[in-house]
């Protein structure tokens, strides 16, 4: 027995006290401590913002980025109230940034709806923090405080009038030491701040980027709602629309608030965002089971009342009526019940009830009062039920009855010996010669190589047949075994990682981006579960003599050739994966101790399925426009 085991005993038991176990597992509150969790932090604050607009006593929110990357967020509520807590002996606006777990959203009546139910958001990004400053504007006089690693630095202090002015101003800049970046993406933030605008028609949300070289303004106002959420969506980015009029539905029932606006557009996919209280609901929940329950009901019982359907017909499935449609649902209700602090899945039952009478109720008045549009709904819905009956046949060829069944498996698969999913690894290769490589210098017990073969098929303009009959892809399907679509079971997934491997060019790019479209729309369980990783080759062989170095970048380049003198020294770009021989593959891209990966994740879905939309859909002039505002972060090939 170790000497750990044997000295364990009361003195190793730990009490963390305060915001001290927010500092040391800050995965709890935030779920991460990447670029996501830092954004999260700006989320908790504005959400607090965002609480007043629902009680109708905010009308604008300032988010400004700072030179220093702190950020700030100001708005025009009613601040917190200035007073002692009776209970803790301390400024009312010092608990509510030092302890957990306090807030006035627990049925107090200072909200009727609210996001921000765990009263965790504040005190979390103080103990997150490098440093918090709070101007605190209320009943006409103006306090201050400041934090420090989420201990009280500058006291709570009355400064007197407020001069008018009231509402609540936060700054912070996240603590270096927890966060992997404290390095602020405006886009990112311009999304979710977007959404809020959209979720609270006539909320006025500038957002301002101050840092040198940075510097941006941007003013979101809708008066339109959810409404013009789903014409913003569907302006020149998801497709065009088949019918001109939005879809807006709304009901309210025991206090609680249901909105859903939806529209069909000519593409092959659906995009169905929810929120409750304002909170992106991106896993779903009850409120989206209850959308799509009612949706499909609807649909099929008008396409039988017009003919559509005719006698013992199968009815159109939820895929169909889903086919092209771009949806957003909004809840509010009084005592929400998320899953967790990051509130990513709805479980209030009453909601499902709820939405799916409205939907129900509503969209049945809308296809009778509008015939015109009705009929163009189900016929895409009817030519997307077509389509899924081919693929249901051809997807017969891909199915596997058993994970392990390798007749089912493609023939230019080298699979590897172990069987367990958790221990092996695949390599989607570019090419039949770096697959030839990649063959001759794998590890056989845990890694198995497929080259692809053919030309990728851009899945964002076709339909699930299409898919199906694809030479390029069928293999993939096969070789993973967990279906893809309707079909798609994590369950049955062959091997734990799926290495897209393209050389470092252009085409190589063109090849990751397709490949990662056909996951992200057909089999999106892999990227959310983390399975899919992009293989990194070096751009440059450096070498002077016997001494050899790769460079993945150009200063890398230049490092090694200054590092190994520049007499005599060789740099050489590769043009493929192909020109390298097994054991240079080997070392520099596929054995694990020495190889760089990159985990493809889905950090905000909403913003992924657009940009997937607008680089690999019909329309021209929104992806030019992308390339254009995004080249400046391009890195310049020797191609």
């Amino acid at each position: 027995m170790s000497n750990e085991v044997k000295n364990y005993d009361d003195s190793q038991i730990q009490v963390l006290e305060g915001l001290e176990a927010v500092r040391k597992r800050p995965g709890m509150y935030i779920g991460t401590t990447s670029l996501r969790g830092l954004h999260h932090l700006v989320y908790e604050i504005v959400d607090n913002s965002i609480d007043e607009a629902l009680a109708g006593e905010c009308n604008c929110i300032t988010v400004t980025i700072w030179p220093d990357n702190s950020v700030s967020v100001q708005d025009d509520g009613r601040g917190i109230p200035s007073g002692m807590n009776e209970k803790l002996g301390l400024p009312t606006l010092e608990v509510v940034y030092t302890v957990l777990h306090a807030g006035g959203k627990f049925g107090g009546g200072g909200y009727k709806i609210a996001g921000g139910l765990h009263g965790v958001g504040a005190s979390v990004v103080n103990a997150l923090s490098e440093w918090v400053e709070v101007e605190n504007c209320r009943d006409g006089e103006r306090y201050t405080e400041r934090f420090e690693k989420g201990a009280v630095a500058r006291p709570f202090k009355h400064e007197g009038s407020s001069d008018g002015k009231h509402g609540l101003y936060v700054r912070f800049k996240p603590d270096g030491t927890i966060f992997e970046e404290t390095v602020f993406d405006f886009d990112i933030l311009l999304t979710r701040m977007r959404e809020q605008s959209f979720l609270n028609a006539g909320v006025k949300i500038i957002m301002i980027d101050k840092r040198e070289g940075m510097e941006r303004e941007e003013v979101l106002h809708y008066e339109g709602g959810i409404v013009s959420f789903v014409e913003y969506l569907n302006n020149e980015k998801r497709g065009t629309p088949i019918h001109p009029q939005v879809i807006y539905m709304k009901g309210e029932e025991n206090g609680s608030i249901a909105e859903v606006a939806m529209q069909y557009n000519d593409s092959y996919n659906e995009t169905i965002i929810s929120f409750a209280n304002n909170m992106a609901t991106i896993e779903g929940g009850t409120h989206e089971t209850g959308f799509k329950n009612a949706l499909t009901k609807a649909i099929n019982e008008y396409a039988k009342k017009i003919g559509a359907i005719k006698g013992d017909d199968k009815g159109l499935s939820g895929d169909d009526v889903r086919e092209g449609l771009v949806a957003i649902i909004s809840v509010k209700l009084t005592d929400a019940q998320f899953e967790s602090q990051t509130k990513a899945k709805l479980g209030n039952s009453e909601m499902r009830r709820l939405t799916d009478k409205i939907v129900s109720e509503k969209l049945e008045e809308f296809l009778e009062e509008n015939p015109a549009v009705g009929k163009i709904i189900i016929e895409k819905a009817m030519a997307a039920n077509r389509a899924r009956e081919a693929a249901r046949k051809a997807r017969e060829l891909t199915r596997r009855k058993n994970v392990l069944e390798v007749s089912t498996l493609p023939g230019k698969l080298a699979d590897c010996n172990e069987r367990d999913a958790r221990l092996t690894e695949v390599y989607l290769v570019e090419g039949d010669s770096a697959g030839g490589s990649a063959k001759n210098c794998r590890d056989s017990r845990f890694q198995a190589i497929l080259p692809l073969r053919g030309k990728v098929l851009n899945v964002e303009k076709a339909r699930l047949d299409k898919v199906y009959a694809n030479t390029s892809l069928i293999p993939i399907i096969q070789a993973l075994g967990c279906g893809i679509g309707e079909d798609f079971n994590i369950e049955k997934l062959r091997y734990g990682k799926i290495i897209i491997m393209a050389d470092a060019d252009v085409d190589g790019s063109h090849i990751r981006v397709l490949l990662l479209t056909f996951f992200f729309r057909h089999m999106r369980g892999l990227i959310e579960n983390g399975n899919i990783f992009l293989a990194q080759p070096p751009l440059y062989k450096v070498h002077k003599g016997k001494q050899l170095r790769y460079a993945f970048s150009e200063e890398e380049k230049d490092m090694y050739v200054e590092e190994l003198g520049t007499k005599g020294v060789e740099s050489e770009r590769y043009k493929g994966l192909g020109e390298m021989d097994p054991e240079q593959l080997w070392e520099t891209t596929m054995n694990p101790e020495t190889r760089t990966l990159l985990k493809v994740t889905v950090e905000d879905a909403i913003a992924c399925d657009e940009i997937f939309s607008v680089l690999m859909g019909d329309m021209v002039e929104p992806r030019r426009e992308f390339i254009e505002k995004n080249a400046k972060f391009v890195e310049n090939l020797d191609i």
